[in-house]
């Protein structure tokens, strides 16, 4: 049986539905002559699957199992013609950012149904006290009290007046005159903002007379911003999607975890080469080679302040090693998250941490330091590379920090917030501090005799005790008392062999900075 249906614009649509099939499970003719996909109350399409949305995908667990996560699309790359040929980037909920990962289509399990962002309430201009709503997204099984029979849900493309998504060309100018309608779309779209771009270069009376101003959607906005290299603008939306897919550092290949704002020519890049001294990076390994025949450094381009066994530290000021600072911080940002700086390096100092054998140093990690901290900070940035992590060396960073604040003769804490890895290294060098240095006194001491000997703030002292239960309330005050368990737990990570700072090895005198060396603008 053929139903003739007239749209709005007056052109007719033709639908073909057999006398068995239900309402629901119409199939629709489309112009790309791909097979129409039935769709019912628990039945969704690939185009259907927007950016901002949350399907079920398949992910690799850590026993090798495999289980359906929710997980929310952040970016969508492929052939437009073909949705089965899709690649989607999700993030899985309630999952770290550096498991975020690019999947196929046919790792989607759409019968769970899609969760739709919801919409922001439009500001009217009747009053105030007078928002009007936005129209609700799609129903979805995902939503709850969605149980009663409903229409098949929308794309979340915009549509024009034939049914037909709409493509995503450059908008004219009229769209400018469209704001409000751009602001909630009636399919349940996010919201969308339009962007006019000006070339610079260009004389304004071209501008007005000869062209029209370029307008790109909030979508390509933040994709030129993602591949141009800058952190200055939209950084939360720019980041949320890696931009480079691994790198290879001396013998190692290692798969990065976050955006970094490489050029824009390393954009998606599936393996970019990094030189491990001058920290240079190229697109091809024929590059690096020939760089390597070039490159006459063979250790970090600073001081050697610290040497014992095969293990050196080196200080770099930012100000005086700009380019292999920027670098540094570069590669450090596809590994920390919070980071958002790497462009003005004069302000801080780069203690790196090198292994030593007879072709160079090599990086292992590093932190950096400003050179004038207000809040009393002894460490901004701390990193071991993924390469060489899980032995100990963050341990030894985070170590030797203190021990330049023990020069100094302060008392220092982290910049806040840590990464979680970071406050991981930290509760255990904390613990296994305080802990050592309460079992070796034999008298009475008090929070700040502890934040005395080990540089450690009294901040940090009361949360690591409160972490592993040792501060009891006995007749009228509060005293430490370490139980079994964590006395335990320190003479088995004692008994372990792991490497130590030796302060005696420390060559180091506290740099001070005068008012205009403090001055980088």
């Amino acid at each position: 049986m053929t139903e003739s249906l007239q749209l709005p614009n007056g052109k007719a649509d033709t639908r073909t539905r057999s006398r068995s099939d239900s309402p629901s499970t119409v199939a629709t003719s489309s112009s790309s002559n791909r097979p129409a996909t039935p769709i019912s109350d628990a039945t969704f399409s690939l185009s259907q699957v927007v950016i901002g949305c949350k399907v079920f995908v398949a992910k690799l667990m850590s026993n090798n199992e495999t289980e359906f996560r929710k997980a929310e699309i952040l970016s969508i790359r492929g052939r437009p013609d073909d949705g089965s040929k899709h690649e989607y980037y999700v993030h899985y909920v309630e999952f770290n950012k550096r498991l975020d990962e690019w999947v196929d289509a046919s790792r989607l399990n759409l019968t769970k149904g899609i969760e739709y962002p919801k919409l922001k309430k439009q500001k009217s201009t009747l009053g105030p006290g007078k928002d009007v709503a936005a129209t609700p997204p799609p129903e979805s099984p995902m939503r709850a009290g969605s149980n009663r029979k409903s229409a098949a849900p929308t794309p979340l493309s915009r549509l024009h007046s034939d049914g037909e998504a709409a493509t995503p060309s450059t908008p004219g100018i009229e769209s400018l005159k469209r704001k409000a309608e751009d602001c909630a779309t009636p399919d349940g779209a996010t919201e969308t903002e339009d962007v006019v771009m000006l070339d610079p270069d260009e004389p304004e009376n071209n501008r007005a007379s000869n062209h029209a101003p370029q307008v790109f959607s909030k979508e390509q906005e933040i994709e030129k911003l993602r591949t141009s290299g800058s952190m200055t603008q939209s950084v939360h939306e720019i980041s949320r999607v890696k931009n480079l897919n691994s790198i290879q550092m001396g013998r190692h290949e290692v798969e990065t975890w976050y955006f970094s704002p490489y050029p824009q020519e390393f954009a998606h890049a599936d393996m970019v080469y990094i030189c491990e001294f001058c920290l240079c990076y190229f697109l091809s390994k024929k590059q690096l080679e020939r760089h390597c025949l070039k490159c006459q450094l063979q250790h970090p381009p600073g001081n050697e302040i610290y040497r014992h066994e095969d293990l050196s530290f080196f200080e770099i000021d930012g100000r005086k090693q700009k380019t292999w600072c920027r670098n540094l911080c570069l590669l450090s940002k596809l590994f920390l998250d919070h980071k958002t700086l790497y462009y003005d390096v004069d302000p801080f100092l780069f203690y790196c941490m090198t292994l030593r054998d007879e072709y160079g140093c090599h990086l292992i990690g590093y932190f950096s330091k400003e050179k004038e901290s207000a809040e009393g900070y002894n460490l901004a940035c701390i990193l071991t590379l993924p390469q060489h992590q899980r032995h100990g060396y963050g341990r030894l960073l985070i170590s030797f920090s203190y021990e330049l604040s023990k020069v100094e003769g302060k008392i220092g804490s982290p910049e806040k917030p840590l990464s979680d890895l970071g406050l991981l290294s930290y509760r255990a060098y904390w613990t296994e501090t305080i802990v050592g240095l309460l079992l070796e006194t034999n008298e009475d001491i008090t929070i700040d005799e502890i934040s005395q000997r080990t540089a450690i703030t009294p901040q940090d002292i009361m949360h690591t005790l409160q972490n592993i239960s040792a501060l009891k309330y006995y007749r009228g005050q509060h005293i430490i008392c370490l139980g079994d368990k964590v006395i335990e737990n320190y003479e088995k990570q004692k008994k372990k062999k792991r490497r130590v700072i030796v302060p005696e090895k420390l060559q180091w005198k506290p740099i001070h900075f005068t008012q205009a060396q403090l001055r980088f603008i």
